[in-house]
């Protein structure tokens, strides 16, 4: 009979569990020449930096609630410079705040060429997860999370900060339409819901459809202003509805104000039975981004002007201006602390 102390030590394909509940989780892997999406682009698309975005959330909010999670929520995205191809790309998430059965997570990318070896930051932003009792599909509480260090109660503060701003802007894009009464520059895709864009509870991916909407209004702004263009900024990206696999996918990218340099795009993204036609669709994620015209160097462009000429395209340019207003008057507080670069450890 073999000895009961020959299996104190684990087999190496054995899984160990754990009580021990962390935080934060930290990605790293390389940026591809696949991430990038236009040719001649300077970096990454801004799509795949959030799918990036979207899977450490993810696996952050999994290892703390211990359940199936969904995007709830991704805002405040800034996209401070371009990933090359070819970078070491870290992903930090960190839960900021839980309520009852949310989990409020803070995330930063850096990126560094490997034979400099410096991270400096490329991208920020905060993302909401709800986690999922797996038998019934509701919301299920998850444990609270308690700051220990005063950096964890300065996150936590400023991520409490934003609840009031969020919900102000929820309000007004609640009073928005969107019909087809508009000559804004509008750009439509459908097309279905693949088995690979599956995520491990049989939906769509979060971070995919953050790329369906980057690709359209990456698409739409560049056919308008006859320039190459990056997202520089996001204010919001909201999950209405969880999309299955097979159903029909309409991605609507509308333009609905410009600056001297940059173009506000609003994108929503539909989903239903493709049996039922376009009419049967139904919201199921709502995005504003906005975009820059760049030139080979990456340099601003100024940008081409829309003027509004419908009732409703110029009540969607002065609700870009309230948007924009609203994030001046909360002014919530910075989540993330400049840092010095740091070299690979």
């Amino acid at each position: 009979m073999p000895c009961p102390a020959c299996y104190a030590t684990p087999l190496p394909w054995e899984i160990v569990p754990t009580t021990t509940k962390s935080p934060s989780i930290t990605l790293r892997f390389m940026a591809d020449p696949t991430d990038v999406i236009q040719s001649g682009a300077q970096g990454v698309s801004g799509g795949r930096v959030l799918e990036w975005i979207d899977k450490a959330a993810y696996a952050c909010a999994v290892g703390w609630s211990g359940t199936y999670c969904v995007t709830a929520y991704v805002g405040h995205i800034h996209f401070r410079r371009p990933i090359p191809s070819g970078h070491l790309v870290e992903v930090r998430s960190r839960i900021a705040i839980t309520g009852r059965s949310s989990m409020h997570i803070v995330n930063e990318v850096f990126s560094a060429d490997p034979r400099e070896g410096v991270f400096t930051r490329a991208c920020d932003c905060l993302v909401i997860f709800v986690a999922k009792d797996t038998k019934t599909g509701k919301a299920t509480a998850v444990e609270p999370f308690v700051p220990s260090t005063e950096e964890e109660r300065r996150v936590e503060e400023a991520a409490r900060t934003r609840i009031e701003l969020r919900e102000a802007i929820q309000a007004e894009m609640e009073k928005q339409t969107y019909s087809d009464d508009s000559d804004a520059p509008r750009l439509i895709t459908r097309f279905l819901a693949k088995p690979t864009d599956v995520n491990w509870g049989g939906k769509v991916h979060g971070g995919t459809a953050m790329e369906w909407i980057d690709e359209a209004g990456t698409a739409c702004s560049m056919e308008f202003s006859g320039e190459r263009t990056v997202a520089v900024y996001a204010g919001g990206i909201r999950f209405y509805k969880p999309i299955a696999i097979g159903d029909l996918i309409e991605v609507d990218a509308r333009l609905m104000r410009t600056d001297r340099r940059s173009m506000q795009m609003s994108i929503h993204v539909r989903s239903g039975d493709p049996r039922g036609g376009r009419e049967e669709l139904s919201d199921a994620i709502h995005a504003t981004v906005t975009y820059l015209g760049v030139d080979l160097d990456g340099n601003p462009l100024p940008a081409r002007q829309f003027v509004p000429r419908t009732e409703e395209d110029k009540r969607l340019a002065e609700h870009a201006n309230i948007l924009r207003d609203l994030r001046a008057e909360y002014s919530p507080l910075p989540l993330i602390e400049q840092v010095q670069p740091r070299n690979i450890d």
